[in-house]
């Protein structure tokens, strides 16, 4: 069993997110559950609770078009069970997907 890491970089976060590192670091200041451990040298290191986070914000944004702060605050200060459940519905269709598209190439 491969050990789960502790810590990512930023850029891995941008690849696991599909998100610029300037959204990162914006949504560090609007969201105050975010907030990853920064070394002497100011560089990021996000756990998984972090990432989990900015999936769930990624997800009220993309896919519920909730666009304004407040109110992507204000869907994660309610803990709505249908939106969690909504997001993991949307994640495994999107690795179903992509597993099809690469089958697909491979006929």
């Amino acid at each position: 069993m491969k050990p789960t890491k502790v810590y990512y970089s930023i850029a891995e976060v941008r690849q696991q997110t599909d998100l610029p590192a300037a959204t990162l670091r914006y949504w560090e200041q609007q969201f105050e559950q975010l907030s990853p451990y920064k070394d002497e040298h100011n560089n990021r290191y996000y756990t998984e609770k972090d990432i989990e986070l900015i999936k769930q914000i990624k997800y009220i944004r993309d896919e519920l078009r909730i666009t304004r702060i407040e109110a992507i605050r204000n869907e994660l200060k309610n803990g709505n069970r249908k939106t969690d459940v909504r997001q993991q519905a949307s994640e495994i269709l999107k690795r179903v997907r992509a597993e099809l598209a690469e089958i697909r190439a491979k006929i």
